[in-house]
């Protein structure tokens, strides 16, 4: 009927015009409400965006269907509601602390309130409430003009985007190639695979100062393994263990050979010496990227191993902003590749910016992603807006209830490896309430008023 109209109103303008449709040269002679009423007719009526103003925030927390992931409402004096994810296994509290910094505003001045709320975020988890909140930010924008959020960023380079995925581990090289074969077979183009000490476990002479081995050299120790910075462990791969896990890529590459790229990740916490000795030893493979082999803030360190390889190196996903790390390991060429998730680094156009400058300086641009699907997708226009874009990661591709969890867009999301790019207004999807239900966490409410977060005592102030 709406869309009838819309015709019928569009036909009476260009008949009193007398135009037949063929030109507009009239439109000066017409009645001014008429030239109004057809100049406007696409606009947003049940939106102005000037006028809006945030009134709300609320958290929805899910597990099991993905990773435990706080899921971010804010609400608008309109009736818009914009949604973002932070990481996974972050807390909501990262985000809600953002509250009494947001009531009132307009949600629209995205940079503005980006300016406001980013030093309340940092490296990791903790970046992610931040982001989320200005993936919501922009869903509300894209929301109030109509447009899909891509078109906010300038536009888009691409209509599809790829994707990599990972593969769940076996301790059984063929079995773990077998489980990789079947991501080919479901589309994908791209591939990564968890590889490292963790495989080596109860094989003897593998690793030196082994964490699982017999002496368990940190089972006195203040803190344990994997809460230990890689250059402390002092923990060494020997030529035994350096052959065992080269086993496991030749059995990987036989099976899906060579045409289709594949990265590695989670090799373990060891120094940069022994990075350098598997880094090398991997480069008869041709592996797309050896990912955080040691931790990020090492970069002369990254230099070093970038230098001493030919196999690509790859970090990032733990970086909170442009500035906060992604710059000095791109000015330095310390890495081939930056991997950015939007979920830590900033939300979607602090990831946008990443990529931008990677490109500036020619190093290669991933995405890192491992939360719910309103991010995924908020990261589908990131990555669409970003000219070097290579792959977008999916780490839901054997849950079958992730798509289930928002409406509004074809399904399934994924087909052939890739994901189409939303053309819907704002991030492009919205959150089916009922499947959302079924996975909150044990004793989270949907959207619960969050009241205590309205206020806070504080002087934000940086200097003085």
């Amino acid at each position: 009927m709406k869309e009838h109209q819309n015709q019928n109103s569009r036909r009476g303008f260009l008949n009193t015009l007398g135009l037949g449709g063929l030109s507009l040269a009239g439109m000066a002679f017409a009645p001014i409400e008429e030239q109004l009423e057809y100049t406007t007719q696409k606009v947003n009526r049940n939106s102005s965006p000037s006028d809006l103003k945030i009134t709300d925030m609320r958290i929805a927390e899910i597990s099991e269907v993905v990773f435990r992931t706080p899921i971010v409402r804010i609400y608008t004096n309109q009736g818009i509601v914009g949604h973002g994810d932070v990481r996974d296994g972050a807390a909501k509290e990262y985000a809600l602390f953002l509250k009494s910094r947001l009531l009132g505003e307009n949600p629209c001045n995205v940079e503005r309130l980006f300016k406001i709320i980013s030093q309340f975020g940092h490296h990791g988890r903790q970046g992610g409430g931040v982001s989320a909140v200005e993936m919501a930010l922009w869903d509300i924008v894209g929301k109030a003009y109509g447009v899909p959020v891509y078109q906010l960023l300038g536009g888009k380079y691409r209509d599809k985007v790829r994707l990599y995925c990972d593969t769940t581990t076996s301790r059984d090289p063929h079995e773990y190639a077998k489980r990789m074969q079947e991501r080919i077979d479901k589309g994908y183009t791209a591939l990564k695979m968890d590889i490292g000490t963790n495989l080596l476990r109860d094989i003897p002479g593998t690793v030196i100062n082994a964490p699982n081995g017999k002496y368990k050299p940190y089972e006195h120790e203040y803190r344990k393994y994997g809460l230990t910075k890689h250059p402390f462990t002092r923990v060494q791969i020997t030529q035994k263990g350096i052959d065992k896990l080269c086993e496991f890529l030749e059995v990987m590459r036989n099976q899906v050979g060579y045409e289709i790229p594949m990265g590695t990740d989670h090799w373990g916490h060891f120094g940069v010496n022994e990075a350098i000795k598997i880094a090398r030893a991997v480069e008869k493979y041709n592996l797309a990227y050896i990912e955080d082999i040691i931790p990020w803030q090492y970069t002369d360190q990254w230099k070093e191993i970038s230098l001493s390889t030919t196999t690509p190196t790859q970090t990032g996903e733990d970086i909170y902003t442009l500035e906060g790390g992604f710059k000095e390991l791109i000015d330095k060429r310390a890495v081939d590749i930056v991997h950015p998730d939007p979920n830590t680094a900033g939300g979607i156009l602090e990831t946008k910016r990443i990529g931008d400058y990677a490109s500036l300086h020619g190093v290669g641009f991933m995405q890192h992603h491992a939360a719910g699907p309103v991010s995924f997708m908020g990261a589908v226009h990131s990555a669409a807006a970003t000219e070097n874009f290579m792959w977008l990661e999916h780490h839901a591709v054997d849950s079958p209830k992730f798509e289930d969890l928002v409406t509004g867009i074809e399904k399934p999301m994924v087909k052939d490896g890739y994901v189409s790019v939303p053309e819907k207004p704002g991030i492009g999807v919205e959150l089916n309430e009922d499947v959302v239900k079924e996975f909150l966490v044990e004793g989270e409410k949907l959207f619960a008023p969050t009241p205590e977060w309205d206020e806070i005592r504080a002087w934000d102030r940086l200097w003085s």
